[in-house]
């Protein structure tokens, strides 16, 4: 296939855009930053002319694509104010979303989040694993990821046979970032996230499934690890931090407290790149 992917300047747009190359697909970067060249076509996607000129078609770079893949965001709170992360963020992905559909492109994958299921938890979950019937912002950057999936499950029924998948996302790990997993060990690590993370190669392997498997509709599925990111038992570790939410399934010792069982299930999802293959105490 033709396939554009935004934010291909960062660390899992470069993962995924590698990835997708690797498998026989043309590929083309877009990003505000990045190397120009063969491949790659710097974008402002604040611009809805520019967003939308670039979909449709860009001289010595493509004249029509069959996907796109929308990875372009600011990454977390904090790097710009508060209000600046949601304007941008929300402005970007409806001009990518329905730029994409103004040029005819009907399957869209894109970067949803953990934020947008309760991040940071510290309002107790429903119930545990937490699936993705969890929906809950606690931040403005969880706050558009809530609007944005609400905003794709309307623009999904404007023309037929669009297919527009949500990958929410946990943390994502660097292949050369597994420094911090030397504190797998601490009851109060990666608390925030619930314990998950996932290697950016698996997140990449996740678009690749979701493209694959796009089919008419808006679906959403939780991407991370099947493990745990701590080295206490899962079990143990559900009831120091919600003591008072019900389990709705029996826990393996070191289950992600992510479900990825829909998933796993649907697309054939399963992260292949675990912190206990690659973290090397130093």
């Amino acid at each position: 296939m033709r396939i554009a992917v935004t934010g291909s300047s960062g660390l899992l747009g470069r993962a995924t855009v590698d990835r997708l190359r690797a498998e026989g697909h043309e590929v083309l970067g877009l990003d505000i930053t990045g190397t120009g060249g063969p491949g790659f076509t710097r974008v402002d996607f604040g611009d809805y002319g520019q967003t939308l000129d670039s979909l449709l078609g860009v001289t010595a770079r493509h004249e029509g694509l069959d996907a796109i893949v929308h990875l372009a965001a600011i990454p977390v709170n904090g790097l710009v104010p508060d209000a600046a992360t949601f304007h941008n963020n929300l402005t970007v992905s409806f001009n990518v979303m329905f730029g994409a559909l103004r040029a005819g492109i009907r399957t869209i994958v894109y970067a949803s989040s953990i934020t947008a299921m309760g991040f940071p938890f510290t309002v107790a979950p429903a119930s545990l694993p937490v699936d993705e019937t969890a929906l809950g912002a606690y931040n403005t950057y969880g706050l558009g990821k809530v609007l944005e999936e609400a905003m794709a499950g309307q623009l999904v029924n404007w023309h037929e046979g669009t297919s527009i998948t949500a990958l929410r996302y946990t943390n994502v790990v660097a292949p050369d970032g597994y420094a911090t997993f030397a504190r797998a060990g601490d009851p109060s690590y990666r608390r925030d996230l619930i314990g998950s993370y996932v290697d950016a190669r698996d997140g990449a392997l996740a678009v690749s499934l979701a493209l694959a498997h796009a089919k008419p509709g808006f679906e959403v599925y939780n991407i991370a690890a099947p493990d745990s990111g701590l080295s206490i038992p899962t079990a143990q570790v559900a009831a120091d931090w919600f003591p008072d939410v019900a389990i709705t399934k029996p826990l393996a010792e070191f289950e992600s407290l992510m479900s990825t069982d829909k998933a796993q299930r649907e697309l054939g999802f399963r992260a292949e790149h675990l912190w206990r293959d690659n973290y090397t105490a130093g």
